[in-house]
């Protein structure tokens, strides 16, 4: 009972202790937890690092590989044939659109040249690495006056797309965007010329009454999709519909085609071989006639190539097999469709007469839309002929002479007409019916400047030539 009852005597005292020590146990079980063992922290230690390693290159690495590559390059017309009013509007037209593309490491990037008496580089690809930053660099250029020498500004510009020293990545798509005012004090065709054959895309951007004719065939091809004439106040117009044709020009992985013509076209491809790696083989065939395929064999550097001497108004079908030895790549595929010509309206009957006038109405500008002193009125329209004139302010009394030129819009011969200093329209003969033409007037002066106005024109459909008929039983061929 003694025995018992010390036991019991010293219960308080056990009571006690036992909730400190239930303390301590429960601390030690949640440190061990929280803290890895000795076996299992160079696991934790590796992990942690790999984490960090894979964040950090996926930082470097930017946007994803499916995100439009490129080297952008706008040209910006900074004469003294520009207002400052304008050049004010276009840069702000050109900081908006960059602001709306995926610019920066891995995806586009952008440079700004202006045009001048020589150009300049306002900033070089890759010194911007985001839209706003590239936006609110166009927003500090200062205009810097001189004169319009374009032709010069564009073989720079070719230099610069194409060069290391200025940021330019070797095989990505090139894409030129020229704001202008539609004129300049050199040539345009040669140097524009060479940069759309080194696979460039051109997109033109018109805001004054430029030469519809020069402009169009310095755009690459298709001119309705790469030229735009709109005024300086409504250059926002257009900003949705020029980000989507950049964007589709500079598209990885993707077979394109630009320089559609009724007769060929050209296709171009981002590098995916090299000559040691393997070579492609290009396939081109009607999509009504599958079986007349035809083939070509490029090296594994090759990165286009333009096929000529096909029909018009026909879809093409389009294959590209990358052969290699060292990673499996599949065929990407493309539809053409070759543009109308004047040789594909003959002979079609009438359903091919009613898309020449539906056509001709929806490219067809009326000429009560030109505005100012300085316009073509197109009138007397005939279904083979156009009576054209134009205001003594295209040519005052110190020019030489006029010549007019007229071609249809979706290709085809143009014929020209020379017309003296003291009148100022012409009638032009020979055009075929329901057909959209590009009339241009070029005043000649004494100084050896020229200076031209373009603008749109239908002639209305008409009865088809007819056979003479056979003259009456009875007649005896003679004469009334």
């Amino acid at each position: 009972m003694g025995g018992a009852s010390r036991g019991r005597g010293s219960d308080p005292a056990r009571a006690a202790a036992r909730p400190a020590a239930q303390e301590r146990a429960s601390g030690e079980r949640r440190q061990s937890a929280a803290l890895p063992s000795r076996a299992m922290l160079p696991w934790t230690v590796l992990g942690l690092a790999l984490s960090l390693r894979l964040a950090r290159s996926g930082a470097e690495r930017g946007p994803p590989t499916s995100a439009p590559q490129g080297d952008l390059l706008f040209l910006l017309d900074s004469s003294a044939s520009v207002s400052h009013y304008e050049f004010s509007r276009v840069r702000e037209f050109l900081g908006r659109l960059a602001a709306l593309l995926p610019l920066g490491p891995g995806a586009l990037r952008a440079s700004l040249v202006h045009v001048g008496s020589r150009p300049h580089t306002e900033f070089p690809f890759g010194q911007h690495s985001s839209g706003s930053a590239v936006q609110d660099a166009i927003r500090a250029a200062v205009q810097r006056m001189g004169d319009t020498n374009t032709g010069l500004a564009l073989a720079y510009a070719k230099e610069q797309l194409f060069a290391k020293e200025a940021g330019a990545r070797p095989g990505v798509p090139k894409v030129l965007v020229w704001v202008t005012d539609g004129g300049s004090s050199d040539p345009v065709g040669p140097p524009m010329q060479e940069l759309k054959d080194l696979g460039a895309t051109v997109f033109i951007v018109s805001t004054g009454r430029g030469n519809l004719l020069e402009l169009s065939a310095a755009a690459s091809a298709p001119a309705e999709k790469h030229l735009h004439f709109v005024d300086v106040d409504d250059l926002h117009i257009i900003t949705p519909k020029l980000r989507a044709s950049i964007l589709d020009a500079m598209w990885p992985q993707q077979l394109r085609a630009s320089e559609i013509t009724s007769s060929g076209f050209r296709l171009a491809w981002p590098p995916l071989l090299t000559t040691d790696s393997g070579y492609y083989v290009l396939e081109l065939a009607p999509s009504a006639e599958p079986r007349t395929a035809r083939r070509q064999q490029l090296p594994g550097n090759a990165t286009g190539w333009t096929w000529a001497g096909l029909d018009p108004d026909t879809d093409y079908d389009v294959a590209l097999l990358p052969e290699s030895n060292v990673r499996l790549l599949g065929p990407q595929r493309l539809r053409v469709r070759t543009l109308p010509g004047q040789a594909g309206r003959r002979g079609r009957g009438p359903g091919r007469a009613a898309g020449a006038a539906r056509s001709c109405s929806l490219t067809g500008a009326s000429p009560a839309e030109e505005t100012g002193p300085e316009r073509i009125v197109v009138s007397h329209a005939r279904p083979r002929s156009l009576r054209v004139s134009w205001a003594p302010a295209l040519g005052p009394a110190a020019a030489l002479g006029y010549h007019v030129q007229v071609g249809p819009l979706l290709g085809g011969a143009a014929q020209r007409v020379e017309v003296p200093a003291g009148r100022n329209s012409t009638t032009l003969q020979g055009l075929a019916p329901g057909t959209a033409y590009l009339v241009t007037v070029t005043a000649a002066f004494r100084s050896g400047r020229e200076r031209a106005l373009s603008a749109k024109a239908c002639t209305p459909e008409g009865e088809r030539s007819r056979a003479p008929r056979p003259p009456p039983p009875g007649a005896g061929g003679r004469e009334p």
